[in-house]
């Protein structure tokens, strides 16, 4: 159970643009660890990113985490709340429902370039109400052009409508380390394992281990982020053995969580302070 939250309306700035012709602007905001976006949607599609700090974002249909380095791509009027597990600097995009329309009507995560990190980053100098040939027009369509080559990561944690699986799933996400049978999770869900087998399928399109796999390789994304070793990650995450942990992550994701690491703290050291 979430505790200790701090309710945050979303921007009234953020609704003055939504009608705006420009086909991508820019919005910044600086929130505390526990801040909660609540539950909103936009006339426009939302680039969630963010320079520093890991929102959680959670809709009807899933959760996912975002680390630096990552996007979640939210389609036009899917209703979404955002958690702050950490300070976050927020770097948003809101792009109008034509160009929208090619990243696709699901919430997708995305690798987070760094030529598209600095191109956010412009946009944000640029005035949001600009003229198509103009230099931010420019900035938007190189944007555009850089978001429709992003890769996506196959990362996602589709959530339950059954309110049984919800607890269960609640309490796995809290602490997503701990090493219970599926008849303890069951029971914390007041649910037998024959439902929870039965309905964890119907009610996510996932087996229940691969279920738990998705908060695994989300909580690994975010904890390698920011620098974690891999051999602490995978003894966070109750795995046996780092190598068990690493052949996980690498089947799921076609690279080892060292590739990964390395990757990151490479990006690191090219980028500029924000």
């Amino acid at each position: 159970m979430r505790v200790h939250l701090t309710s945050v309306c979303p921007s009234d700035e953020v609704d003055e643009f939504q009608h705006l012709p420009s086909s991508v602007v820019a919005f910044a905001r600086e929130l505390s660890a526990r801040d909660l976006l609540t539950a909103h949607s936009h006339r426009r599609g939302q680039l969630l990113y963010a320079v520093e700090g890991v929102m959680q974002v959670r809709t009807p249909q899933g959760v996912w985490l975002v680390p630096p380095h990552r996007a979640l791509w939210v389609p036009p009027q899917v209703e979404h709340e955002i958690l702050m597990l950490s300070k976050v600097s927020m770097r948003t995009l809101y792009i109008n429902q034509a160009q929208g329309r090619e990243l696709g009507e699901q919430c997708r995560l995305l690798e987070v370039s760094v030529l598209l990190r600095e191109l956010i980053l412009a946009m944000l100098a640029e005035p949001r109400d600009y003229a198509p040939h103009s230099r931010a027009g420019h900035v938007a369509e190189l944007i555009l052009s850089e978001l429709a080559r992003a890769p996506a990561i196959p990362v996602a944690i589709p959530w339950p409508g059954d309110r049984r699986l919800q607890a269960i799933c609640e309490a796995i996400l809290a602490d997503p380390g701990r090493q219970f049978s599926l008849a303890d999770w069951a029971g914390m869900g007041g649910a037998s394992v024959r439902t929870v087998i039965r309905l964890f399928p119907k009610e996510t399109g996932l087996q229940f281990r691969h279920w738990v796999q998705q908060v695994h390789l989300s909580e690994a994304l975010v904890r390698l982020s920011r620098g974690d070793p891999v051999g602490v990650v995978a003894q966070a995450l109750g795995y046996r053995s780092q190598s068990a942990f690493s052949n996980m992550f690498r089947k799921a994701l076609r690279t080892t969580p060292n590739h990964y690491l390395q990757r990151q703290e490479r990006r690191r050291l090219s980028l500029p302070a924000s």
